[in-house]
């Protein structure tokens, strides 16, 4: 019944220990969602960053217009223009490889934490059902002590039972 008593208690230590890991885990995925949450607000801020580029595109084009009214530095003035077009267009071009970037960062995520998921809801089912097996376990040890109990007193009313007849002998 010690050995029993000793597995059972090992095996509480154990699930207690997967326990803790999945708690672990479960602040991790807390940890991850947290920065998802990050990359979001990041997202937003480049979307106002757009609306001001496209705001600043709009005064570019009407800077345009002023600039075709002084004929005389036309030249001077297209080179400048061209020099803010190029400007403009790598500002977009890594502005749009770096939000590719981040929306194959946030799906690497929101996989990764799916898998997670997954793997928690089975460590927690895996645990659901030890913990039944378990206690099926600690119910047929307790009938079976039970049933031992009852018939080591039916051994010693026996026993009583035979001294009392030998004396009677």
């Amino acid at each position: 019944m010690e050995a029993d008593v000793s597995e059972m208690r090992n095996e509480l230590q154990s699930r207690d220990g997967l326990w803790r890991r999945i708690q672990l885990e479960c602040q991790q995925l807390h940890t991850e969602l947290l920065k998802i949450k990050e990359y979001k607000d990041m997202q937003e801020i480049q979307k106002k960053h757009q609306s001001s580029r496209v705001q600043l595109t709009e005064q570019l084009e009407n800077k345009n217009t002023g600039l075709l009214l002084f004929a005389e530095n036309q030249k001077h003035q297209e080179e400048e223009l061209n020099k803010i077009r190029n400007h403009v267009y790598r500002e977009e071009q890594s502005h749009c490889s770096e939000q590719e970037r981040m929306k194959t960062e946030i799906s690497d995520l929101t996989e990764e934490l799916h898998q997670k998921e997954i793997t928690i809801a089975t460590i927690m089912e895996k645990a659901s059902l030890l913990e039944r097996q378990l206690k099926m376990e600690l119910e047929t040890k307790q009938k079976l002590l039970t049933k031992q109990q009852l018939l080591e007193f039916r051994y010693q009313v026996i026993k009583s039972e035979n001294t009392h007849l030998k004396e009677m002998v």
